[in-house]
């Protein structure tokens, strides 16, 4: 139960992440899940996340229920760490706009980051329709399942991702984490590679696919991974969480993983 509950919190951070983070333009830590934010921050707050929660907050509070408003405010709150808050100001506006898809996309996203993950789901799943379905919030919907447990039924959104962008390294990502977290390390690791062979992935990518090898025990291998096109301090940080990690001697190999430095596997997002 408490390793299970341990891989739980990996892939709320980690897998999830890596998706939301994926292809989308603006700040790298407020990107939306559907990439319509048609409201971008100011560049001078762009490294400031508090700083732009506060510009945001000042415009919808103005304007409560003007969407883009409270769509770029919910961004900025979710973005300096503000989620309870973030869940709230949008849910507000998913009420009223309650076909808004960007405003819905952003809401289960929200919902998702404060562990709500079926009722995530079930916002996202309004944020698209079969016709006309988002490959990324497809993704985040896979997530969510295999938070809760129904793996297969994860894969088979991940599988439908997988038809809109073929090959693509964040859902690859997503996937291999989510073998990860049924246990079957080979099969995640031939995921991850195959995300990490497209040239496309990022760092995420490569620190999932360490993961994948290091919990195997193959920690040399997964070293060389982990340090490959990153700074020798960078370098030398992830390492050393990772064999903290792995080296773990009170809990289960497959648990140590949730405490894995997140940020690191975030960049860039």
């Amino acid at each position: 139960m408490r390793q299970q509950s341990s891989l739980a919190r990996l892939l709320a951070t980690a897998a999830l992440t890596a998706i939301l983070a994926a292809g989308l333009g603006g700040c790298q830590t407020m990107s939306d899940i559907t990439g319509s934010l048609s409201s971008k921050p100011e560049a001078s707050s762009e490294a400031n996340p508090h700083r732009a929660a506060e510009i945001y907050g000042e415009r919808y509070r103005s304007d409560p229920k003007n969407a883009e408003a409270a769509l770029a405010y919910g961004q900025a709150l979710r973005a300096s760490g503000q989620r309870s808050q973030a869940a709230a100001v949008l849910e507000q506006a998913t009420i009223a706009h309650p076909g808004d898809k960007p405003l819905l996309a952003a809401y289960g996203r929200a919902l998702a980051d404060n562990g709500n993950f079926q009722q995530a789901f079930d916002v996202l799943s309004r944020a698209h329709s079969p016709d006309n379905p988002d490959w990324r919030i497809l993704s985040v919907q896979g997530a969510a399942l295999d938070q809760l447990g129904r793996h297969e039924d994860a894969r088979r959104y991940y599988a439908s991702a997988l038809k809109i962008v073929p090959d693509e390294p964040s859902v690859l990502s997503n996937l291999g984490l989510s073998y990860v977290l049924s246990k079957n390390l080979p099969k995640a690791e031939e995921v991850l590679r195959q995300a990490y062979a497209t040239g496309r992935a990022d760092a995420r990518v490569r620190q999932n696919l360490a993961l994948a090898i290091g919990l195997q025990g193959r920690f040399a291998e997964a070293e060389q991974i982990v340090r490959a096109d990153l700074p020798a301090e960078e370098a030398a940080a992830n390492v050393a969480y990772l064999k903290q990690m792995l080296n773990r001697k009170d809990e289960p190999r497959t648990g140590a993983v949730a405490k894995m430095p997140i940020a690191s596997l975030n960049r860039p997002e």
